[in-house]
C-alpha cells in the first residue's frame, strides 16, 4: 500500500511540474513574481501618454466615453508599476473656456519647473469651427492644470491633418517639436521655447508633412542609438484591426518608410490595441509601451483600457513585435 501511495505521489508531482512548465512556455508569470496586470487601472480609458517624473511613473489618458462627456482628464501615478493612484480631473472644460467637448489624446512634458499638457478639444471638422490643440500648465505633475494660452495653439488644419492627436518631442539638440495629426496626415512644427507658438523652418513653412504609408493618427517619436523612432496608429479606431506600426530615419523630419506593425489584437486576449506611447527607463536600454485596447467582452468602441507590456529590440534595432498580455509588467521601483 506505501509502495502504491508513493508511485501515486510521484505521478502527481509530475503531473504538476509539467504542468507548470507549460503554463510558463505560455508566456505565464512564475509564481510569487508581482505584476501589474493589465489593464492597469479601473475605467474606461484610452491613448495614454507615459512618462517618467521625480521618480513616479505617470499615464495621461483619455477619458474614453461619448464626445459630450469627454470633458475632463484624468492621471494616473504609480511608484513601481504595479499599484496606481488616480488624479482625478487634472484639467477640465471649466478651466479651459474654448473647450466644450472631446478633450483628447494628453501629451506632456516638463520644462524648467513646470508641466505643459497638450490636448485637444472639441473635434473641429473645418477650419471654420472652434478647437484644436490646446496647451494647459502646471506646477505638478498632477495638476491642477490651467489653460496657458486662453486659445488653441492649432486650430486650423495644414496639409490636411486634423489637429488631434499631439506629441511633444524634445530632440537631442534640446529642440522641441509638435507632431500631430488626424484624418491620414502627420505634420511636424518647431515650437517655440515658451511653448506659445511655433518657429519658421529655414524655407518659411510652419508645418512640415511627414506622413508615412498607411498612417491614420496616434504619432509618438523617441530616439534611439541616434535613430529616429516614428510610430502611429493604424485601422479604425473603433475596430478590432486597429494597431501600432513604425519607421525608423536619420532625422525627425524622416523620410520615413514604414517598416511593419509591432502591436496588434490576440483574438485570445483583447482586440483594437492601438494609440501608444513608449516609456524609456532613466539611464537604461529598457522601454515599455503603454497602449489601449478592447476587451474581448466589449463591442462598444468607447469600452477601451489602458495597458502595459515590455517592448523590446532586436540586434539591428528593429522593434520586436509586442506580445499583449493579461499579465503585464513586473514590479519596477525607479531609483
Amino acid at each position: 500500500m506505501a509502495f502504491y501511495t508513493f508511485n501515486n505521489m510521484k505521478k502527481i508531482l509530475l503531473v504538476l511540474g509539467i504542468a507548470l512548465l507549460a503554463a510558463n512556455s505560455k508566456g505565464q508569470v512564475k509564481p510569487g513574481k508581482i505584476t501589474s496586470g493589465n489593464p492597469l487601472f479601473p475605467g474606461w480609458y484610452a491613448d495614454p501618454e507615459g512618462a517618467v517624473f521625480n521618480k513616479q511613473w505617470w499615464i495621461y489618458p483619455t477619458f474614453s466615453a461619448p464626445y459630450n462627456k469627454q470633458v475632463f482628464l484624468d492621471a494616473f501615478s504609480s511608484a513601481d508599476l504595479v499599484n496606481w493612484k488616480k488624479h482625478p480631473a487634472i484639467l477640465d472644460t471649466a478651466a479651459v473656456k474654448w473647450a466644450k467637448r472631446a478633450m483628447w489624446a494628453p501629451a506632456i512634458i516638463k520644462k524648467g519647473n513646470q508641466y505643459f499638457l497638450f490636448f485637444g478639444a472639441n473635434d473641429i471638422q473645418s477650419d471654420a469651427e472652434t478647437g484644436g490643440i490646446g496647451v494647459a500648465v502646471a506646477n505638478t505633475p498632477g495638476g491642477p492644470f490651467k489653460d496657458y494660452l486662453g486659445k488653441p495653439l492649432v486650430d486650423k488644419f495644414h496639409n490636411g491633418a486634423q489637429p488631434i492627436d499631439q506629441f511633444v518631442f524634445k530632440d537631442a539638440d534640446n529642440k522641441y517639436y509638435l507632431i500631430y495629426g488626424g484624418w491620414r496626415h502627420c505634420n511636424i512644427a518647431r515650437l517655440k521655447d515658451d511653448f506659445t507658438g511655433f518657429i519658421p523652418f529655414e524655407d518659411g513653412t510652419v508645418f512640415k508633412e511627414i506622413t508615412p504609408d498607411k498612417y491614420v493618427e496616434g504619432p509618438y517619436m523617441f530616439i534611439r542609438n541616434n535613430k529616429y523612432y516614428f510610430m502611429w496608429s493604424e485601422g479604425g479606431w473603433t475596430g478590432p484591426d486597429y494597431s501600432v506600426a513604425y519607421a525608423m530615419a536619420d532625422s525627425p523630419f524622416g523620410p520615413f518608410k514604414r517598416i511593419g506593425k509591432i502591436l496588434q489584437q490576440d483574438t485570445a486576449i483583447a482586440t483594437g490595441a492601438g494609440h501608444h506611447s513608449v516609456i524609456k527607463v532613466p539611464g537604461k536600454d529598457k522601454w515599455y509601451i503603454v497602449y489601449h485596447r478592447r476587451p474581448l467582452t466589449e463591442k462598444d468602441g468607447n469600452s477601451r483600457v489602458t495597458c502595459i507590456e515590455h517592448m523590446y529590440f532586436d540586434a539591428e534595432g528593429l522593434i520586436k513585435p509586442v506580445t499583449i498580455t493579461k499579465q503585464g509588467v513586473e514590479k519596477y521601483t525607479l531609483q
